[in-house]
């Protein structure tokens, strides 16, 4: 199984929406920050024209970006953009366009700087898995790359994704916002799509993924997830010993293997729990679990809330 395979299971188990907020279009010197974001939200910025610092104060993470760079912060952290000059900003000024999203501009004529921002929606209970398995900071690049083997590449589609939003953002015309949002949530996809193909892929899930010797275990436990996989046998599949795949996996993931199945079958199971007609009983023998006690406990522990109590709580929420 490829990685985008992996990739689409996983995003099929979560729902992920996209929100475009506002369209940022500054002349040097300027400087914006941004807050902790709320639960389940997972702030982005698009880099359309110039150059920017962003500042993530938690990681100690100091970054130069350009035009076509593309940056999650899965964690919510609180983070800092500017122009790198170190002097006072210019006054900015807001307006809302007519489609309904912010643009913030101010009038100086120096170097000139735009991004559009927005926010990705997780809906819960799997907000925890998304954090849980991305890094704090995730920076990609997109690719211009009209031929060669660049061509089809993640991050040249992502490149003809930006081209859209960017036209979009610029005009006015019908649907606007809601096609702006619905290429919001592709953004996401195709982001961690590239992430997990780059050269330089980052901690987490998306470098496991990518690990040429490890990303056969993480396809198979998505494929598969209701199977009693044990470490031998993810080993065997990965052409390593069980010390050597427990080890290179809990460097690469900071968790077991075990404690990804585990992330993955309830994450599933939280789903199906909120279809009506389908029992505990049911939901536990569909994840893999041959007892409901044992299910119950897995899914309390993972969650933070017993089966039914999640089901009451999705069923009052949806």
């Amino acid at each position: 199984m490829s990685q985008v395979d992996w990739l689409s299971r996983l995003l099929q188990m979560v729902t992920v929406t996209g929100q475009l907020e506002v369209r940022c279009a500054y002349g040097a010197p300027w400087r914006v920050a941004w807050d902790r974001s709320a639960a389940r939200e997972i702030p982005y910025h698009v880099v359309l024209r110039g150059r920017a610092v962003i500042e993530d104060p938690e990681s100690r993470m100091v970054r130069e970006l350009t035009a076509g760079d593309i940056v999650l912060l899965p964690h919510g952290s609180p983070h800092l953009l500017h122009d790198g000059s170190g002097i006072a900003p210019a006054p900015t000024h807001e307006h809302f366009a007519a489609a309904g999203w912010m643009v913030s501009e101010n009038d100086s004529q120096e170097e000139q700087f735009d991004m559009l921002c927005g926010r990705f929606v997780i809906g819960p209970p799997h907000d925890r898995l998304i954090r849980s398995y991305l890094p704090t900071n995730l920076v990609v690049r997109t690719s211009d790359d009209e031929g060669g083997e660049g061509a089809g590449s993640a991050s040249t589609r992502l490149a003809n994704l930006v081209g859209l939003m960017r036209m979009e953002s610029t005009g006015d015309k019908a649907g606007g916002y809601a096609i702006l949002n619905a290429l919001s949530a592709a953004l996401f996809a195709l982001v961690l799509r590239a992430a997990s193909e780059s050269d330089q892929a980052p901690e987490g899930l998306l470098a496991l993924a990518g690990h040429a010797r490890l990303g056969p275990a993480i396809s198979a436990m998505f494929a598969e997830p209701a199977r009693p996989w044990n470490q031998l046998e993810l080993a065997e599949m990965c052409g390593m010993s069980r010390a050597t795949f427990v080890r290179h996996f809990q460097d690469k993931l900071g968790r077991s293997a075990s404690d990804l199945l585990t992330d993955i079958r309830m994450g599933l199971a939280a789903n199906e729990l909120k279809k009506p007609g389908l029992g505990t009983e049911a939901v536990a023998d569909l994840v893999g679990y041959q007892s409901v006690a044992a299910f119950r406990r897995a899914f309390t522990t993972t969650i933070g809330m017993t089966p039914g109590q999640w089901r009451r709580q999705a069923n009052a929420s949806g």
